[in-house]
């Protein structure tokens, strides 16, 4: 779980927005769901991580020499 709550804190610092956006935008979590998974009250299946991870491999934070092309 840690490493996840690094990957989208790396992720989202990039991208100017905050998790709970990044939580919304992909998985349409309620707002409070960041900070539940941060006290460690709660956590997300595997299926939700896998989509986060998809969401920020498709969306990279950084634009690379391929996406100024």
């Amino acid at each position: 779980m840690d490493q996840l709550i690094a990957e989208i804190e790396v992720y989202t610092a990039a991208r100017g927005i905050s998790p709970q956006n990044l939580l919304r935008k992909v998985i349409n979590a309620p707002w409070g769901q960041w900070q539940k998974w941060k006290d460690g009250t709660s956590s997300p299946t595997m299926i939700i991580a896998d989509k986060l991870r998809d969401f920020m491999v498709a969306n990279p934070a950084v634009e690379t020499p391929e996406d100024a092309t």
